[in-house]
Order: C-alpha cells, then structure tokens, then sequence
C-alpha cells in the first residue's frame, strides 16, 4: 500500500476543476434496448423499448447527480427509460426537456428494412462501422453529420443555457457518439470508434474560462449493473453490427 502523501503535499484530484474554470457536466444515458424491431433498422421510428431490468435502473441511478438538469430526445424509448430510472428509486426532477435535435439519425428509406440484408450489401468501412460514410445521407434521410452537426447545435445550446450544472441527456447510441466527436475537439468520426451500450453511461465535461472552452472526459460507456451476468441481455450494440440472436442494432 502507498503511502500517504507528506503534509506539506497534499494530495491533489487529478480532474479537480481549478478556480474560476466553469465545468458543465453532461451525463449522457443511452436508451434501453428495442426487442420489437423484427430484425429492422429503425432509426427515427417511435419505437418502444425493454425496462424490464430494475436492477440495471437502479445501478444508472445511483451513479447519475440528484439535482441536475434532464434533457431527453423527442422518441419515446427515451422517455420510457428515464421512467424506469425514477420508478427505480430516482427523485424525479421537476421536468424532462424533450428536444428534438437530440434524437436518433433519421435513416430514411433504410429504416424498416432487415438490418443483416443491409450490412451484407454494404462495403466493410473500419474508419466508421456505421451505416455508411459519414458525409452520406440515407435516401430521405440523414448522414451522420447531419445528425453530428445539431447534437454539436443542442450542446452548445443547452450548455449555455446550464453552465456550472449536471445535465442528464436521456438519448441514443449515435447521438452519444457524436456528443463525444464534439468532446475530442470536433472529431465526427472518431467518436464512432467508441461502443455505447444500452442504458450506459457517458460522462463529458464542457470547462470554460474567460474566452477558452474545451472538453475533459471521465468516462464513456460505463455499466454500473455489469458485474452481474445476469443483465447481460441489457448488451445491444450502436452502429453497424449486424445482430446476433441476443444482440441488435440502435
């Protein structure tokens, strides 16, 4: 065991936020996983979602700040999964913002076709892994900046209107990933390298001083219930992975 650190060197947090820097905290929570998707892509659709497991609701609660500030999209397996964090013990705040610019990329004429047909047609990307370029729109749809350019909207945004608070951000897998592109210093690809798993838990830090802003990054994709097999079903990846028979896609 170390030692303890002599009295005139006192122990210093390694993310302690220095004097006069404003931290705004965003913890962004994806949704709990679709079960009734039929094997099909389905992006914007209004789909419901599984909150059967109280215990992995319980585990997001007890990691996630008691008095912040709660963003969710406008779907409603977002709004299905914040209920299932209070009616597992959370204080439920005084209201859940729901906007839009926080909701799933539209994917247009893919949605409601077979996810596996589809990736079995698509070219293997591994700059990506999602459902095409970044820059390439679905047909009647949306590309990933799309999609990448107003979450970097809705963050600006809503940091501006909270700074200095905990902001909970109940959303989806690719609207996290792009939150954490616009936390490596505008990056839209790279934040696809990351996996954010269902009901999981992101955590970026906007810092601001004077005229600077930047990005800190305590932790992505954190499962608080995963040391239990037993929730292991809660496991649905984000992006272009074709399903299993007990894993499906965002």
């Amino acid at each position: 065991m170390s030692a303890a650190p002599p009295a005139d060197k006192p122990f210093v947090a390694q993310h302690a936020v220095q004097p006069g820097v404003v931290a705004t905290r965003w913890w962004w929570v994806r949704h709990a996983p679709v079960r009734s998707d039929g094997g099909n892509i389905y992006g914007q659709i209004d789909i419901d979602c599984d909150c059967s497991d109280k215990v992995v609701f319980d585990a997001v609660g007890r990691v996630l700040p008691k008095t912040a500030v709660w963003y969710a999209s406008k779907l409603k397996r977002t709004h299905m999964t914040a209920e299932a964090i209070f009616a597992a013990g959370f204080p439920r705040p005084a209201e859940i913002i729901q906007d839009a610019d926080l909701n799933e990329q539209h994917l247009g004429d893919w949605q409601g076709t077979n996810r596996q047909a589809f990736f079995a047609k698509q070219p293997i990307d591994l700059d990506t892994f999602w459902f095409a370029p970044i820059d390439e729109p679905a047909p009647n749809g949306e590309s990933f900046m799309d999609l990448y350019r107003r979450t970097q909207r809705a963050i600006a945004r809503i940091t501006a209107a909270h700074p200095g608070q905990d902001i909970v951000a109940v959303a989806h897998g690719g609207t996290i990933k792009a939150a954490i592109g616009v936390a490596l210093h505008d990056q839209p690809s790279r934040g696809l390298a990351f996996t954010i798993d269902n009901c999981s838990i992101t955590r970026l830090d906007h810092m601001a001083y004077q005229s600077q802003e930047g990005w800190r990054i305590p932790m992505v994709n954190q499962q608080p219930w995963i040391a239990d097999p037993s929730h292991a079903a809660m496991h649905q990846p984000a992006g272009a992975e074709v399903a299993t028979n007990s894993t499906k896609l965002a």
